[in-house]
């Protein structure tokens, strides 16, 4: 016999039918003549992990080279008809494109396949959404959305092209796609506002912290960041194996011996990363403004590690804080391991093999680099030297003539 549900459903949370439906998905990819197939295909690789994390299952991906381009449907004609015929033989939802699509390219797209048509930034921001809990994340998610939405107008709704009609509206008129721009536009300055008020709290909030070292650890998204905050503050912050798990910062005061630092996690970088989130986010990127140390964690095991460091790289000098002390903390050594380690090998090749590694990185970044396993907690002592030894002059740069307390 079941189990009778309670009178008022306590505990339960209540799904709408299309979070019940599984969505299943293509991935669609484009060369074009300034990349290479393997380059797009790691980027489907990344998009399919994108949209298993908003909960749509990838089925199948096409990958077309091109000049430039359709500027009505983004892929040529034949490649259009070929997916159609597919999308028609098999239970598919949705079509995510790798590349920003127009409003006019979505509109054509949805009209010929029948399908949600989305792209990229769509789909991150759509991740976004779901994970936002603050109010401060809301309303930097809904501020990058409706930037995105303004310019696609036309092509979303075109139906509504008309002019008004009626007593004392006849004439010229207005226009409702222009009517509906107008909103869109007061809705944008309203949240901007609503944010920069946010931003003034922080503010107020961050003054109360400023004479402790701020240590800010930063990196691509699912390298391990939280785990590694987790290890170094030993609190419980939220960690899960999808990308974008952590969207509002978290700030813990740590105190090795007797010197205490801030430590803030922030939001991971990714690839192609919308310009809308990484403008509504700087709020959230001030912890990485105004951070007197980085942690750059990278995911070492990852075959396109070093893509996701120059990923990062590139998304710090466009916040202007490329010039920050820095360490890079090689995270995940032990499933490095796994992947590129025969049982065989004997341990003074594999100690060379990572050596040379740290010195590689050292030289090109010209950070100091440490390779560690968050998970397991290899190498966790050497990494708080290092970063005790930064943070202990980073206090002697700040008090020059304050004796030491630790």
């Amino acid at each position: 016999m079941a189990t009778a549900r309670n009178k008022w459903n306590l505990g339960e949370k209540k799904r709408s039918p299309e979070a019940l439906q599984q969505e299943f998905a293509v991935v669609i990819g484009v060369v074009l003549p300034n990349q290479t197939e393997e380059k797009v295909v790691e980027h489907l690789d990344e998009l399919e992990f994108l949209a298993q994390t908003a909960g749509a299952e990838t089925i199948k991906r096409f990958i077309q080279k091109l000049d430039r381009p359709d500027s009505r449907t983004y892929i040529g004609s034949g490649k259009m008809k070929e997916i159609g015929e597919y999308i028609k033989n098999h239970d598919v939802h949705l079509a995510i494109f790798d590349d920003d699509l127009t409003g006019k390219q979505t509109s054509i797209l949805e009209e010929e396949w029948k399908i949600k048509i989305i792209d990229r930034t769509s789909l991150i921001l759509d991740i976004f959404a779901a994970r936002a809990q603050t109010a401060q994340a809301r309303t930097q998610v809904e501020l990058a959305q409706l930037q995105y939405l303004l310019p696609r107008l036309r092509g979303l709704w075109t139906h509504l092209e008309r002019q008004r009609g009626g007593i004392g509206m006849r004439g010229p008129g207005e226009q409702e796609i222009e009517t509906d721009r107008r909103i869109v536009r007061d809705k944008i300055s309203l949240l901007k506002k609503k944010l920069e008020k946010i931003d003034q709290q922080s503010v107020t909030r961050r003054k109360h912290r400023d004479e402790l070292i701020r240590v800010s650890l930063i990196g691509y998204t699912n390298v391990g960041k939280s785990t590694l905050m987790n290890v170094l503050s030993k609190s419980k912050v939220f960690v899960e194996n999808k990308l974008f798990a952590t969207l509002d910062t978290t700030v813990r005061k740590v105190v090795f011996g007797s010197m205490p630092f801030l430590l803030s996690d922030t939001v991971g970088f990714i690839r192609k990363l919308p310009h809308h989130l990484v403008e509504s986010f700087k709020s959230t990127l001030d912890e990485v403004h105004e951070a007197d140390i980085l942690l750059h964690v990278i995911d070492i095991s990852h075959p396109q590690y070093e893509d996701h460091i120059v990923a990062v790289n590139q998304t710090l000098q466009d916040i202007h804080v490329a010039e920050k002390p820095t360490i890079m903390v090689l995270n995940k050594i032990d499933a490095y391991r796994k992947l590129n380690y025969d049982d065989l090998l004997e341990d003074s090749v594999k100690e060379q093999f990572e050596t040379e590694i740290q010195q590689r990185l050292k030289h090109e970044y010209g950070a100091d680099t440490v390779l560690i396993s968050a998970a397991t907690g290899e190498n966790m002592s050497v990494l708080r030297e290092k970063l005790g030894q930064a943070v202990s002059e980073a206090y002697s740069i700040r008090y020059p003539y304050r004796p030491k307390t630790w």
